[in-house]
C-alpha cells in the first residue's frame, strides 16, 4: 500500500513551520486518539499515520531526508539515514494532551488527582429551612501518615529505578524503530521501595473514616449537592486528593409541603367563622401566628402569610407561607344544631351564594 505524503497527513504545506506542523499534529492527534474512538479502527490507523508523519517532520534532519528522498529517506535509505525511529517528540505532545504516553509505549507514570466521593446526607425539613451543622463519617482513602505517602519506611526514600533510570520506561530495538514500553520493574513509576512502609505495604495510602463538621446552608433541598474540596479519595503519586459531595435529601413535613421557597398548608375553620370572620392561630415554621379570617371567606380560599417560607438558598430572603382554608363540616350534629341550621336554611330561602350563583349560571349555559 502506497504510503500518503507526510506533509498531506498533516494537511500542512511544504514550507510551514515547526510551530504550523506542531499546531496542526495537536490538532489531530486530538480528534484521532484511540481514547477518544473506543473501537474505531479507522481511528488508530489514522492516529498511527499521524504520529508517523509527525516524528518526522518535527525533527530539522529527518524532515530535510524526507524533503531529499521522500519515503524512501524515512526509511534509512537516504544517505545518512534517520538511525533510530522514534517517537519521543510525539510523547511529548500527546502527555500534555491527555496525561499518559502514546499507543507505542508507556512513559513514567505521573501524579493522578484522587477520585471524588458522594454521601448521602438526610436531614429534618425545619433544618433545610434554616440551615444546620452535621458531623458525618466518611470512609476513604488517605496519605499515609507514617511515610507521608512516599510508601518507603520511615528514614527510608525511594530509589531510582536503575533498569529505566528513573524515566519509568525502557527503549526496544525491532528493526529500524526504536519502541518504548513501562519498565517492567518499577511499573513505571520510575523509583524502587526497598524498604516497605509497614502501615502501608508500600502502597502510600490507607484507609481510614475521617470524621467532618458539613455547614448546611438554609434552603438546600431534595438533590443539593456540597461541596467540600480536598476530602475525596488520597491522589496517586503524589497528586491531589479528589473531592466529598455531600448529597442533600430531606424529610417530608407531616404539615407542610415545599414548593420552591414557599410552603403550603391547609387550616381548617367552621362554617360560623368562615361566616362571621375570626382571628385564629396557625403554625408556621417559626411558631404559631395569628392569621384573620375576614366575614364571607369561602372554602378553599387562600392567604399569604410573606417571609414565613424557605430561606433562598445563597440569598438574603425567604419565601411565603399560603394558608388554604378548608370549611370542616361536622359529621354528627346536637339535635338543637339540627334546628338552628334548620332556621337558617329557612331565613336564607331560595337565595343561592356567589358559589352556587356560578355553578347554577353554568349549567343553564350548558344544558339551557
Amino acid at each position: 500500500m502506497t504510503k500518503r505524503d507526510y506533509y498531506e497527513v498533516l494537511g500542512v504545506s511544504r514550507d510551514s513551520s515547526p510551530d504550523d506542523i506542531k499546531k496542526a499534529f495537536r490538532q489531530l492527534a486530538l480528534q484521532y486518539h484511540p481514547d477518544r474512538n473506543p473501537g474505531d479502527k479507522g481511528a488508530e490507523e489514522k492516529f498511527k499515520e499521524l504520529n508517523e508523519a509527525y516524528s518526522v517532520l518535527s525533527d530539522p534532519r529527518k524532515r530535510e531526508q524526507y524533503d531529499a528522498y521522500g519515503h524512501a529517506g524515512a526509511s534509512g535509505q537516504g544517505f545518512g539515514g534517520f538511525g533510530d525511529f522514534h517517537f519521543g517528540g510525539v510523547e511529548d505532545i500527546l502527555n500534555d494532551f491527555f496525561g499518559f504516553g502514546t499507543i507505542f509505549g508507556g512513559g513514567r507514570q505521573r501524579s493522578r488527582r484522587g477520585a471524588d466521593l458522594r454521601y448521602n446526607l438526610e436531614i429534618a425539613f425545619e433544618e433545610a429551612a434554616f440551615g444546620t451543622e452535621k458531623e458525618i463519617v466518611v470512609p476513604r482513602t488517605a496519605a499515609c501518615a507514617e511515610c507521608k505517602g512516599s510508601g518507603a519506611k520511615r528514614g527510608t526514600q525511594p530509589e531510582r529505578c536503575a533498569a529505566c533510570n528513573g524515566r519509568g520506561q525502557v527503549s526496544v530495538q525491532q528493526g529500524f524503530f526504536s519502541m518504548t514500553r513501562t519498565c517492567g520493574r518499577c511499573h513505571g513509576s520510575g523509583e524502587i521501595i526497598r524498604d516497605r512502609c509497614p502501615a502501608c505495604g508500600g502502597s502510600g495510602a490507607v484507609r481510614e473514616k475521617r470524621s467532618l463538621n458539613v455547614k448546611v446552608p438554609a434552603g438546600v433541598d431534595n438533590g443539593t449537592r456540597l461541596k467540600l474540596r480536598g476530602e475525596g479519595e488520597a491522589g496517586q503519586n503524589g497528586g491531589p486528593p479528589g473531592d466529598l459531595y455531600v448529597v442533600v435529601s430531606v424529610r417530608e413535613h407531616p404539615f407542610f409541603v415545599r414548593d420552591g421557597e414557599h410552603l403550603l398548608c391547609e387550616v381548617p375553620i367552621t362554617f360560623p367563622q368562615a361566616a362571621l370572620g375570626d382571628a385564629i392561630e396557625v403554625p408556621t415554621l417559626s411558631g404559631r401566628k395569628k392569621l384573620t379570617i375576614p366575614p364571607g371567606t369561602q372554602s378553599a380560599q387562600e392567604f399569604v402569610m410573606k417571609g414565613e417560607g424557605i430561606a433562598v438558598l445563597n440569598g438574603h430572603r425567604r419565601g411565603n407561607l399560603v394558608i388554604r382554608v378548608v370549611i370542616d363540616v361536622p359529621r354528627k350534629l346536637s339535635k338543637r344544631q339540627k334546628e338552628l341550621l334548620l332556621e337558617f336554611q329557612e331565613l336564607s330561602g331560595d337565595s343561592p351564594g356567589p358559589i352556587s350563583r356560578s355553578f347554577l349560571e353554568k349549567v343553564k349555559e350548558i344544558f339551557g
